[in-house]
């Protein structure tokens, strides 16, 4: 039987192996706490959750002082692909990299399902 860690490091893989257009993920709390990462080379775990819970909060603060509800997703877009962010659970949020020419519709529609499995692990 394999532990939580474990099960949450294979949905991670999965997600990433699902699309061409993931180039990595990672679960994180929402205080930037790594969980369980599937990063590409290079990539230091702890300065993405760091980023991850960073980019939480100010999203989280702009749709409050903004009145737009509750905060659903992050999107940040450079020249060189996105990084996504989604609840899942309400404690921990799953980031996604992608590359810039993804199909968002499609990296968007993965990343849910792969948050309703995480969210049942956290």
């Amino acid at each position: 039987m394999t532990n939580r860690a474990e099960q949450i490091t294979e949905v991670l893989e999965r997600l990433v192996s699902s699309s061409s257009e993931i180039e990595g993920a990672a679960l994180v709390t929402v205080d930037g706490l790594a969980l369980a990462s599937v990063l590409a080379g290079g990539s230091d775990e702890d300065r993405v959750s760091a980023m991850a819970a960073a980019m939480l909060a100010m999203g989280e603060r702009t749709v409050s002082e903004l009145r737009r509800g509750t905060l659903e997703q992050v999107f940040v877009k450079g020249n060189g692909g996105y990084v996504l962010l989604m609840q899942a659970g309400s404690e921990t949020v799953l980031e996604t990299i992608s590359r810039s020419s993804a199909r968002l519709g499609l990296v968007l529609l993965e990343m849910k399902d792969a948050a309703r499995a995480l969210a049942r692990l956290a």
